[in-house]
């Protein structure tokens, strides 16, 4: 299965993937149209800057799938080895922030849900958004 994967020796901290996760994610046509109605739409990558290493944290899709184990309200799944959320069915708990083992979770606190990676699966064809979008090819997306 292929995942995303970060090289942070190429990492410029440039918070690109962040924007160009949240534009993809926010249901808008563009970019432009996803930040100016007025709603900041939530990335489901972070970059984490350190003082010589910088890297994104994104969901890792990994074996124990601890996630959807502790998600009480049934809202993750599992969907071809990718770890999916069902946003109707999010009740906000947290339950999947605190089992994950890599803080790959991400509360939208506007919505009271939860919001995590998909690799894309419903908006993008190809390639995740962040790694299209990433200026460095620090962020790869590949089989290993």
């Amino acid at each position: 299965m292929k995942k995303v994967y970060v090289n942070e020796d190429w990492c410029l901290a440039c918070h690109l993937c962040e924007y160009y996760c949240a534009a993809a994610n926010s249901g808008a046509a563009n970019m432009v149209a996803a930040f100016r109605n007025g709603k900041k739409p939530v990335s489901r990558i972070q970059v984490e800057e350190g003082d010589k290493v910088n890297f994104a944290v994104q969901c890792r899709h990994c074996d124990g799938k601890p996630c959807v184990r502790g998600c009480i309200a049934g809202a993750l799944s599992i969907v071809d080895g990718v770890v999916c959320c069902d946003e109707n069915k999010c009740v906000g708990c947290g339950t999947c922030v605190l089992s994950c083992p890599f803080g790959c979770v991400v509360f939208d606190e506007a919505n009271h849900r939860i919001q995590k990676c998909d690799l894309c699966l419903k908006n993008h064809d190809g390639e995740p958004a962040c790694v299209q979008g990433c200026p460095n090819k620090a962020i790869v997306f590949e089989e290993r």
